[in-house]
């Protein structure tokens, strides 16, 4: 009831707003911008047998107004915009379908330092949104942890990037992993070289499968 009335309040005061346009839009998204982003949508799924994880769904080429947008979220300091791209994930049938095809979903982690200038952790805004939402899927982001506060990944090169994350994750808890299906979930695949450095941990663990999700694909 508390929770409820907090926010209301604040909807009264600020009004949800299309994270794309700015529009007024109790979703998040307004239809206009909903619409012509079905139209941008690729809905790819990439498998591999050269890497730790065995397939790969991602939604947007990063480009144009997404990545603005992914941008915005990430670096500067607009975490609201998760509500946007949270329905934008749960109004597409085809990302729901692949998500529900796991049982854990965790969501790529960042250092302890760069969580707390940055305040938040992007992937962690989505996926734990994700989870309460859809059933029989369970979050946790507590069994891979950063360990190394590497260089941001985004700054480097594909040889780089692939050299800066060696030995940045650890497991915790991995029985809890055994013969489970997990599901990785990332903003932005670029090379693939984080995701794929935390399957090769995640592997080590005997679970049953590993997949990837992303908003978009570089």
């Amino acid at each position: 009831m508390k929770t409820n009335f907090i926010e209301n309040a604040l909807n009264l005061f600020f009004p949800p707003a299309c994270g794309m346009c700015g529009q007024i839009s109790a979703s998040y998204i307004c239809e206009y911008c909903y619409e012509y982003l079905k139209t941008r949508a690729k809905n790819r799924l990439d498998s591999y047998d050269d890497k730790y994880f065995s397939k790969h769904f991602w939604i947007f080429e990063y480009k144009d107004e997404i990545r603005e947008k992914i941008i915005d979220y990430k670096f500067n300091d607009k975490s609201y915009l998760y509500r946007t791209f949270l329905e934008i994930i749960l109004n597409n049938e085809q990302a729901i379908k692949y998500i529900q095809s796991f049982d854990i979903i965790i969501p790529v982690p960042i250092h302890k330092k760069r969580l707390k200038t940055r305040g938040y952790n992007q992937c962690e805004l989505i996926s734990k949104s994700l989870c309460k939402q859809i059933d029989n899927v369970v979050y946790r982001n507590d069994l891979i942890i950063k360990v190394n506060n590497i260089k941001p990944q985004s700054t480097l090169t594909k040889i780089e990037r692939a050299e800066n994350i060696i030995g940045a994750y650890e497991i915790s808890k991995p029985e809890i992993l055994r013969d489970r299906k997990i599901l990785l979930i990332d903003d932005i695949y670029t090379t693939g070289s984080t995701v794929n450095e935390c399957s090769k941990i995640l592997s080590e663990t005997n679970c049953e499968t590993i997949g990837v999700f992303s908003l978009a694909k570089d």
